[in-house]
């Protein structure tokens, strides 16, 4: 795999304001892995300093911060039954652990909404998810994300790929 280019994201296709969100909590996720922050600090951070802001000349765009709150308060809360049917997902030579954290996050965030926001079709998740993968990373990630979401979402939500 290749390394992510930062922990900011490359230039990529406007994004609404759940997909802000989405970009956002990944961000915070991989912050709060890489840091050790309290969930109650990060998510304060982003939305008073980074949801919308300008920050050394890069502007964040306008995030549904509900949104934002949800997501990475439920990766957290639903950790323990996310890293292993992600752990489950990965080819046997990459373990969950093995894999670069800015994939991780991408891919608990994505399994999270997967099974907790089911007002969003399981396709649509699966391309925010390989957009932001896409955002972080040139090579083989966007595949892995679109590959282990779809493999997740039918077993997460299989009516939705019937027919």
């Amino acid at each position: 795999m290749t390394a992510p280019r930062s922990s900011e994201p490359r230039e990529v296709r406007p994004a609404n304001k759940r997909g802000a969100a989405r970009l956002a909590a990944v961000q915070a996720l991989y912050q709060m892995e890489i840091g050790g922050g309290e969930i109650a600090d990060v998510v304060t951070e982003f939305e008073m300093f980074r949801l919308g802001q300008e920050i050394d000349g890069d502007e964040y765009r306008e995030a549904d911060a509900a949104f934002f709150r949800d997501v990475v308060t439920g990766v957290v809360a639903d950790q323990k039954t996310i890293d292993p049917r992600i752990h489950q997902t990965l080819v046997e030579d990459w373990p969950l652990k093995r894999i670069d954290v800015t994939l991780r996050e991408i891919l608990r965030a994505g399994l999270w909404e997967l099974m907790r926001r089911r007002d969003v079709p399981a396709k649509v998740v699966i391309t925010e998810y390989v957009d932001i993968a896409r955002a972080f990373f040139e090579e083989d990630e966007p595949r892995i994300v679109n590959a282990v979401l779809d493999k997740l979402a039918r077993a997460v939500r299989p009516k939705e790929f019937e027919g």
